[in-house]
């Protein structure tokens, strides 16, 4: 008998699913580490740490009026802070931010006092000569090359002794004279240096311009087509060149951006206290550029928000007034920004670090 082999189809079992293969294109990163991509993120936890420590270490900061003494602080630091971190997203900042302050409420103040005009002419003409500042350095830098911490260092130093020199020619001092009772004082006061209530606690106006600043900042950054300009061009000014981006419009108008900060903050000082110091702001630069620093912006460029100067502000608006109520020496004052400053650098450091670890 003949034994025949009848061939069975073999039954094949499927292999075992393995783990879901992925790379780093399609990987979706933590919430967590998406937060901390944003460069908003560490000076707002700063800043509510410092808040708390103050509540405890100060209680007269628990008052109203005291609040809105530290939002008034942090508003006149925060105003200019918010051009200078846009600057400073487009791979620059301005050195002679703080001077330029002074340099524009002495061109309001003293053409409206020496020709006996409407203050608002020297108004007008105070803003085209803040615009003219930043124009020129932003046009110096492009036409140049030269980096912006030599231009505007030359800037600082020429608006220094301008200010102090025409001052004491004009004037004979080195103040300008009072403008209270010439005509138009009382409008302006009102739009750049008036107080409203709030629940029985007197509120400054520039509060409110900060906040209206802060949010057409952010909104610009996040929604328009110059937002992603001045990223761009602080990342990779010429990639951004070579895709089309006017990097020359996008650089002079942002040092203008700075120039019309630096206007709005010197009329303010002007109509709150109806005379100006022409030695004033010396110093005062370092105090925006470090607001935006710990706000998250990168001296390198292309990195930052115009939320994160907002709490940088009120971080150092809290130190400030914090300090004082606190009954501390206020020669520490200078120390704790330092601290917070390194703090904010090595914060951003790990934070990107982490955010783009895979």
């Amino acid at each position: 008998m003949s034994m025949t082999q009848q061939a069975t189809p073999a039954v094949g079992t499927p292999p075992a699913p393995g783990p879901e293969q992925s790379d780093g294109r399609t990987r979706q990163r933590p919430l967590a580490l998406r937060l901390l991509a944003r460069p908003e993120v560490g000076v707002f936890l700063g800043a509510v740490a410092v808040f708390v420590f103050f509540l405890f270490a100060a209680p007269p900061v628990r008052d109203g009026s005291s609040m809105a003494n530290i939002l008034y602080q942090s508003s006149t630091i925060g105003i200019m802070a918010l051009p200078v971190a846009l600057l400073m997203i487009g791979g620059e900042f301005d050195l002679s931010a703080g001077v330029a302050v002074v340099t524009s409420a002495l061109t309001a103040s003293m053409l409206s006092y020496q020709l006996t005009m409407n203050v608002w002419v020297g108004v007008i003409v105070a803003l085209l000569v803040s615009l003219a500042i930043g124009a020129f350095n932003g046009w110096l830098l492009v036409k140049t090359g030269l980096p912006s911490f030599l231009v505007t260092l030359g800037t600082f130093l020429i608006l220094q002794g301008v200010n102090l020199a025409i001052t004491k020619l004009v004037t004979g001092n080195v103040a300008t004279d009072d403008i209270s009772d010439m005509d138009g004082f009382t409008q302006a006061q009102k739009l750049f240096a008036s107080t409203f209530t709030v629940g029985g606690v007197n509120v400054k106006i520039t509060v409110v311009w900060w906040l209206v600043f802060a949010a057409l900042a952010t909104w610009v950054l996040l929604r328009t087509k110059y937002g992603n300009w001045i990223f761009a061009v602080g990342g990779n000014k010429d990639s951004a060149r070579a895709v089309g981006v006017p990097v020359t419009f996008t650089k002079i108008s942002l040092f203008m951006l700075v120039g019309f900060g630096a206007w709005f903050v010197g009329m303010h000082q002007l109509f709150s206290f109806n005379t100006v110091q022409s030695g004033e702001g010396v110093g005062q630069e370092l105090i925006y550029i470090a607001a935006a620093v710990i706000g998250g912006c990168l001296l390198t460029g292309g990195y930052g928000s115009a939320i994160g100067p907002v709490f940088g502000a009120f971080m150092f608006g809290m130190v400030q007034q914090g300090i004082v109520y606190a009954g501390w020496n206020p020669d520490w004052f200078k120390a704790f920004l330092g601290v917070m400053l390194l703090g904010a650098v090595l914060i951003n450091l790990w934070v990107q670090r982490t955010a783009t670890r895979r």
